[in-house]
């Protein structure tokens, strides 16, 4: 189909729980297309399937309003748990594009304090255990852009890096792994268990 069937089924069907578009698909613009499609559909979480694999087009889709960026190089196992991801109210991005975003867009920040040290040798950068500590806060995504002064795509990026890394599919489970660990703090405690990143026994 095309970006003008997409849109006719979607208002028939206004109650659909994910809309999975194709960024360069017959008769649509790009991002131009996926910015209308959010703006008459901002209720309808937005998955983006792209042959492209730039960090830059990852950025601006997830401005764009998307809850998910899947390569149509990722195998079909690996879209069906993007896709169960995004359903649960998560975001996702292919482990090898998310690894490109992050590294364009941290800034290098340095690691001051214990929990910052503590989750770098976790995997989180500065930044991500920023963006973490805010979702602990109860901030959207929308919040935490402006409290960090960054592009709510750029937010998404992160926290998207952040589920993968703490293998966790919400945020209510990323602030409980994180609180567990020592990553935040909760209620005064600074003693955490040990957490063992995916591979080590």
């Amino acid at each position: 189909g095309n970006f003008a069937e997409a849109l006719q089924l979607v208002m028939a069907n206004p109650d659909i729980d994910l809309a999975l578009l194709d960024l360069h698909m017959p008769d649509s613009n790009g991002v131009s297309s996926l910015q209308l499609f959010h703006q008459r559909f901002p209720a309808v979480p937005l998955v983006v399937v792209s042959g492209s694999d730039h960090r830059d087009d990852i950025e601006s889709v997830m401005n764009l309003g998307a809850m998910g960026f899947i390569s149509k190089m990722s195998p079909s196992k690996s879209m069906l748990s993007a896709l169960r991801m995004v359903l649960d109210g998560g975001i996702y991005v292919p482990p090898q594009l998310l690894q490109q975003a992050v590294s364009k867009l941290e800034p290098g920040m340095a690691l001051n304090d214990k929990r910052s040290m503590r989750a770098s040798k976790y995997g989180l950068t500065p930044r991500q255990l920023q963006v973490l500590q805010l979702i602990g806060a109860g901030m959207s995504n929308k919040d935490i852009s402006r409290e960090l002064n960054l592009a709510e795509g750029t937010v998404k990026i992160h926290v998207a890096a952040i589920y993968q890394t703490l293998h966790v599919n919400s945020r209510v489970d990323a602030v409980e792994t994180a609180r567990r660990f020592g990553f935040i703090a909760e209620n005064g405690e600074e003693e955490a268990e040990d957490f063992k990143p995916a591979g080590e026994a």
